[in-house]
């Protein structure tokens, strides 16, 4: 058994595979910005983990929790200026 008492080599313990978040397509620019984060999990030690992951929930609960009819990042004329009608 001295599998159990040598030194670990580092180069022989696999290396976690990360999501490639770049390919994801997300519209929302709140969850987008949230989702950010995560990009810099790789470089952080572990223990810093759960911080990012419990900011992240509460980011995602507040885009949730926000009234998409309060303002819509895709209406480029909030007036309604462009709209038949109006004063455009």
């Amino acid at each position: 058994m001295t599998e159990l008492t040598e030194p670990h080599d580092a180069t022989a313990q696999p290396a976690p595979e990360w999501p490639d978040a770049a390919g994801q397509d997300i519209t929302d620019p709140q969850v987008a910005q949230a989702t950010a984060r995560l990009l810099d999990l790789p470089g952080l030690p572990a223990a810093e983990h759960e911080a990012v992951y419990n900011k992240l929930h509460d980011e995602l609960l507040a885009a949730l929790n926000n009234d998409p009819t309060a303002s819509d990042p895709t209406d480029s004329d909030p007036a309604g200026t462009d709209r038949a009608g109006g004063t455009a």
